[in-house]
């Protein structure tokens, strides 16, 4: 009896111990339980966006031209006689410069001269036999016609001279001459060139989309290679057509400025200035996240992310033009946009205002 009340006591000690020790297992799970962790914030720099004033310039290379330039040559083949042309020298337009050995030619004109002389003597005798009809119609016509015939031989003939003389054919300044006297020169032989040197043109060629801005009378900048100082030029004038190869218009500016530097044939570096925006809106390069069809930045509302696409404008080395999207007062992340989502909360290293 007395074993069986043990055996029950120590039962029921056993079973409080093993009550006990679920209670406290239980407990400890439910203190040692760990809390959610919270994401850390991303740090950024940024930019307020704020209006600012934009020059819509381009620049494109072009090249000086004399405003008149020739090479001389003469039209008909010839023993040089006669030469004046001064290497680097103003001539007068008009001065003769190259004369070709021409008395055969002089020679048959005064032969045709006489004979001319001699056919209106005729012609005359026979006008006044004619009203009597001393002659026939038909022979006061055939000499008539001889008339005619010699005059216009004495024609060809004052041309052929004439060809054998060259003359300037503007103001200008004589290049570097190819022959000398006693020279044999043929039609396509160059024997010098000549230049207006007071009057300077510029050529240059601009794409296709700024066609329509280019107008006769547009003041453009330019600038020689290797040399900063600016010069002047006025466009007076633009291809009709589109190159079909480069998508270019050629246009044509006369330069207003005087300067020893400039000379036909430099190269230059020409600066367009095609409109003026106040209030533009430029954001740098690197904020821009090009898409598939579109562009997108990342703005800063209430702390977080936010994604918003955008039309971009003109581009410099380090800006781009936003012409829909954002307004003045945005504030646009500049850096880490690769490790950034929708809707991450943000905290900021630099703000530039």
């Amino acid at each position: 009896m007395e074993k069986g009340i043990r055996w029950i006591f120590l039962l029921i000690v056993l079973t409080n111990f093993v009550l006990i020790g679920c209670n406290s297992g239980q407990s400890g799970n439910k203190d040692t339980k760990p809390s959610p962790v919270q994401k850390p914030t991303t740090k950024v720099d940024a930019l307020v966006v704020k209006p600012s004033l934009l020059v819509d310039q381009i620049t494109v290379s072009g090249s000086l031209l004399a405003f008149e330039e020739v090479a001389l040559m003469s039209e008909i083949a010839g023993r040089v006689v006669f030469i004046n042309l001064p290497e680097g020298k103003f001539v007068s337009k008009g001065t003769p410069l190259v004369k070709l050995f021409d008395d055969d030619l002089q020679a048959n004109l005064h032969k045709l001269q006489t004979q001319l002389e001699i056919q209106e003597k005729i012609y005359q005798r026979q006008s006044d036999l004619r009203k009597i009809d001393g002659i026939s119609q038909y022979e006061f016509d055939q000499t008539f016609l001889q008339v005619n015939s010699i005059k216009a031989d004495i024609e060809i003939q004052q041309s052929l001279i004439r060809k054998s003389q060259i003359l300037a054919p503007f103001d200008g300044i004589i290049g570097l001459r190819n022959i000398s006297v006693g020279a044999q020169v043929s039609p396509s032989m160059v024997l010098t060139t000549i230049r207006m040197q007071d009057k300077l043109k510029l050529d240059f060629s601009i794409p296709e989309k700024y066609s329509s801005e280019v107008k006769t009378g547009l003041h453009v900048k330019f600038t020689l290679y290797g040399n900063e100082t600016q010069f002047d030029a006025t466009v007076i004038a633009t291809e009709g057509g589109i190159d079909a190869s480069t998508r270019n218009i050629k246009v044509r500016a006369i330069v207003n400025s005087k300067s020893d530097e400039l000379v036909p044939g430099g190269f230059t570096n020409v600066q367009l200035t095609l409109g003026e925006n106040s209030n533009a809106i430029m954001i740098p390069t690197q904020a821009i996240i090009p898409q598939e069809r579109n562009k997108s930045v990342i703005v800063a509302k209430d702390g977080k992310a936010h994604f918003v696409k955008v039309k971009t404008g003109i581009r410099r080395e380090s800006a781009v033009e936003i012409i829909d999207g954002l307004s003045p007062g945005d504030t646009v992340v500049t850096n880490g946009l690769l490790f950034l989502k929708e809707g991450v909360k943000l905290s900021f290293s630099n703000v530039t205002n």
